[in-house]
């Protein structure tokens, strides 16, 4: 999601400079919500829902972005290889962190890690604990969840040859989140009862997803086909009767925003026509009407702040889009390389900030706090994207160079009856 291009890419930074100046503004708007709480109380929150607005800019970045990647090189193995290590090592990162803090107690950790530690260890390993309804280490984590999601579909599209059907997706999934809403289906289904019931439902889960992969990643043609299959059924299955986090429904909504997001790809690289591609704009209407009407958030003025929040994104997407041909600050696209520090690493510099002041200490005190926790979130972030990201990314990028040479060697060896 907020993974950037490598900036050793000329070209390719250039031309996707206009997103990175996104990404990064989204970044910034995301700290922004978080800092309210312990350092800006002052702040209505019940007038735009800043988060909603960060993250819905960062789907729509991701669904642009990231099939294209995979499309571009045409390997399923080396898609996963590279945002593996565009993902993960970061993550980690935080993880760590966020247990540094536990251990020094300026941080809860919550009861099911006590009660339930295999369950929520799974799901946050496998990046799945928020399709899982588990409770998130790290606030900001429940994002990768859907991530990771969307991964899973554009592979298992890819593999069936159905990746051009971007709108039809958008639609179909924002029309789900309607009508379940609509229908009253339920949530957190498959996952709500005791801690044995939560075990075997993410093991069962995990363990679906974890085959169907598997067999699109390393069987024969058929065996590919039906692990696809296997992806799309699963996930559809959980994200429409299983998925809370952040309200019921979000889930279906999140990936018609990232696949509305690849459909404006295929439009501006002449795969579709614009006039397909605007079918696309059904899926705000969709945010909107269940933000307003379907109960996404208790009656109140909260409901039309997430309406704001995601009309808003979808208006900042398409007007950096109008001016993607602009050249964009060098500084603006430099927040968009380091974006994902900040958002995974920003939720544990706010926490840690909470030792200095308190929630309702003096307001000169607090912006003070807060300029140092931003100062040293730029700072932490830069050190992370050179010692971090980027080498973990040379790594993948090497890792999928040889991956993508092996399975070009074994298709000459087939294409001429060799081994």
């Amino acid at each position: 999601m907020l993974t950037a291009a490598p900036p050793s890419a000329p070209a390719r930074t250039s031309r996707l400079a206009w997103l990175d100046a996104l990404r990064g503004m989204a970044a910034l708007v995301v700290v922004f919500e978080h800092a309210i709480d312990p350092l800006l109380g002052e702040v209505p929150k019940d007038r735009f829902a800043f988060g909603t607005f960060g993250v819905m800019v960062f789907f729509l970045v991701s669904g642009y972005i990231v099939p294209a990647s995979l499309e571009r090189r045409g390997s399923v193995r080396g898609f996963w290889i590279s945002r593996g290590m565009r993902l993960y090592p970061l993550w980690a990162v935080c993880v760590a962190g966020s247990v540094l803090l536990g251990a020094l107690g300026w941080v809860g950790v919550h009861e099911w890690w006590g009660q339930r530690p295999v369950a929520l260890a799974v799901g946050h390993v496998t990046m799945l604990q928020d399709l899982l309804n588990r409770a998130n280490l790290v606030n900001v984590l429940w994002t990768l969840s859907f991530e990771m999601v969307f991964y899973l579909l554009v592979t298992a599209l890819f593999t069936l040859g159905l990746q051009g059907r971007s709108v039809t997706w958008a639609l179909a999934l924002g029309g789900a989140a309607l009508a379940g809403a609509a229908a009253g289906l339920p949530w957190a289904a498959l996952s709500a009862g005791g801690s044995g019931r939560m075990l075997v439902t993410t093991l069962a889960v995990v363990g679906v997803l974890g085959a169907g992969l598997a067999a699109v990643l390393a069987g024969g043609a058929r065996v590919r086909q039906a692990g696809a299959l296997v992806l799309i059924g699963a996930l559809v299955v959980v994200l429409g009767v299983n998925q809370e986090y952040p309200y019921p429904h979000t889930g279906l909504l999140i990936l018609a925003t990232m696949f509305a997001g690849t459909a404006l790809w295929r439009a501006e690289s002449g795969q579709i026509p614009w006039r397909r591609a605007a079918w696309t704009l059904l899926v705000p209407v969709a945010g909107v009407t269940l933000a307003l009407g379907w109960g996404l958030m208790p009656p109140g003025r909260e409901r039309m702040a997430e309406a704001l929040a995601v009309a808003a994104a979808w208006v900042t997407f398409a007007a950096a889009m109008g001016l993607r041909r602009r050249v964009v600050p060098a500084w603006t696209a430099w927040l968009g390389v380091v974006s994902y520090s900040l958002y995974l690493l920003h939720p544990l510099l706010l926490q840690a900030s909470r030792q200095v002041v308190a929630e309702d200490g003096p307001l000169a005190v607090r912006l003070a706090v807060l300029a140092a926790v931003v100062a040293a979130l730029l700072g932490l972030s830069a050190l992370t994207w050179r010692w971090v990201e980027a080498p973990a990314q040379r790594l993948g990028r090497r890792w999928v160079s040889r991956q993508v040479s092996r399975e070009g060697e074994r298709e000459v060896s087939r294409a001429t009856g060799g081994g």
